[in-house]
């Protein structure tokens, strides 16, 4: 056989023409290093890395194409897998659909306590201090170019929640998915380092001291909750009912969220409901998105100025919301006798449960006896709900 067509069977010069096909390589292998050895997220940076390599492999017909052809949206499932490869057929059913981020949002609420916020509750209301970052940035994106649409995508970075940024890019900005997917991720990987950054940068040695279980003691909750068994179970129903509404776009996933954590509640009976949810069907879809989105990232599609303003907006989204909460703590002191550590507010994200971790170590660095993690999951965990119930908001107005 002739050496040529041997050479010409492989994938080398392709890449050599294509130049931006190795820069998104190094993307992907970067992502699966950062996923593996430094262990940021590796649930979803692995099957995004990986997804970012099978695309950006010359002639594989791995990526995900990219059409504005509504006639996809009639064809066949075997059709477009024929015309556009398999991955373009996976995004198309499970991506585009919306199916796969409520799905998580299934499998997140089954594992999700809200026994902390609802002993807390007040501390619940800095979960929707911190969304004070998704709207600014979506307003600093207008200034800078971006569309109304693409703003909001943009902006739900600052929740901290990649499932909702997806769901919400996916309706309102599907070409910016990639980018968008990477930054929520990103960050959400880097909670350990950002939450200290800004907390250290407005935060005063006083207000890290604030020890929770001694102003508890001082000022103890005048309202005890006799049957939080079924509090946690009634929770749910209600909450559900509540959002769906008032922000019906919010529903798939509030409404899968709190699904997902009621089969929890009602313990033996939905067992069975609950494994499936926090196992079977959670990791599945977390294979599948992760590797979606990074079959979207072409050196096309990526390597561009757009990608660059969206990984700052990203983290500014994200900073803002940290020291929103910061700050809607330190309002809340200016009034209450029962004071609350900053930290707490810090926390308001969807991070659950890094950021609260987080903001525990850094207490207990400050006072070795300043446990705050189940004040800080209230707020951690309404956050949750806050940043699902903002995407709620912006697709109901822009879509």
């Amino acid at each position: 056989m002739d050496i040529s067509k041997l050479i010409g069977m492989t994938a080398f010069d392709e890449i050599a023409a294509q130049p931006g096909s190795l820069v998104m390589l190094g993307i992907g292998f970067t992502l699966l290093f950062l996923g593996i050895r430094k262990r940021f997220e590796p649930l979803l940076l692995v099957p995004i890395g990986f997804g970012v390599l099978m695309a950006n492999f010359p002639g594989g017909n791995m990526s995900v194409v990219s059409t504005n052809d509504p006639e996809i949206l009639h064809m066949a499932v075997t059709e477009i897998a024929y015309t556009h490869g398999i991955m373009t057929m996976l995004y198309y059913v499970l991506i585009k659909s919306g199916l796969l981020p409520p799905l998580i949002f299934f499998g997140v609420g089954a594992l999700t306590d809200f026994g902390p916020m609802l002993r807390n509750l007040r501390l619940a209301f800095f979960g929707a201090a911190a969304q004070i970052g998704i709207f600014t940035v979506v307003i600093a994106a207008l200034m800078t170019g971006f569309t109304l649409k693409e703003a909001a995508s943009l902006g739900i970075i600052g929740g901290a929640d990649g499932p909702t940024a997806i769901y919400t890019s996916i309706i309102l900005a599907p070409h910016l998915l990639g980018p968008i997917a990477i930054a929520a991720y990103s960050y959400m990987a880097l909670v350990p380092v950002i939450i200290p950054f800004v907390a250290k940068l407005l935060m005063s040695d006083r207000e890290f001291r604030i020890n929770m279980k001694e102003q508890e003691l001082l000022y103890p909750n005048k309202v005890q909750i006799k049957n939080i068994r079924a509090l946690k179970i009634i929770f749910p129903i209600v909450l559900a009912t509540v959002v769906s509404l008032l922000v019906p776009s919010a529903a798939p996933l509030v409404g899968f969220l709190l699904f997902g954590n009621l089969v929890k509640e009602i313990g033996v009976d939905t067992n069975r409901l609950f494994q499936a949810a926090s196992e079977t069907i959670l990791n599945t879809a977390t294979v599948f998105l992760g590797l979606c989105v990074g079959a979207t990232m072409t050196a096309t599609s990526f390597l561009n100025s757009q990608t660059l303003l969206i990984v700052v907006g990203g983290f500014l989204a994200f900073a803002i919301s940290i020291a929103g909460g910061i700050f809607g703590a330190k309002l809340y002191n200016v009034f209450a006798k029962k004071k609350i550590n900053p930290l707490v507010g810090a926390t308001g994200l969807s991070a659950v449960p890094m950021a609260s971790r987080v903001a525990n170590e850094l207490a207990l660095k400050y006072d070795p006896k300043n446990h705050l993690l189940q004040y800080a999951m209230s707020s951690n965990i309404s956050g949750v709900i806050g940043s699902a119930v903002a995407a709620g908001v912006l697709i109901t107005l822009l879509k």
